[in-house]
């Protein structure tokens, strides 16, 4: 089976966010003066091929928490869809 994931890394929400800081700033800079607290992160989509949807999440898991994020700064989330 194939199966589709669309996973969500984003910074700790208790870290600094220096990407955010500057969207936020700029943001306001051109009149968006309500806009508060932008947080950037990643958005990733990939296809996966296992037997089963457990086998799938299993190795999303892994690839999350090896490759795609770094658990000391990054958190993540994923949705996992059979296509």
């Amino acid at each position: 089976m194939k199966f589709k994931a669309e996973i969500d890394v984003m910074p700790l929400k208790a870290l600094l966010d220096p990407q955010g800081k500057a969207v936020t700033a700029s943001m306001h800079n051109i009149g968006y003066s309500t806009v508060q607290n932008v947080r950037i992160g990643k958005h990733i989509t990939l296809e996966i091929d296992a037997d089963e949807q457990s086998e799938a999440e299993k190795k999303i898991e892994e690839a999350c928490k090896n490759i795609l994020s770094n658990p000391v700064m990054e958190s993540y989330e994923f949705e996992l869809i059979k296509i």
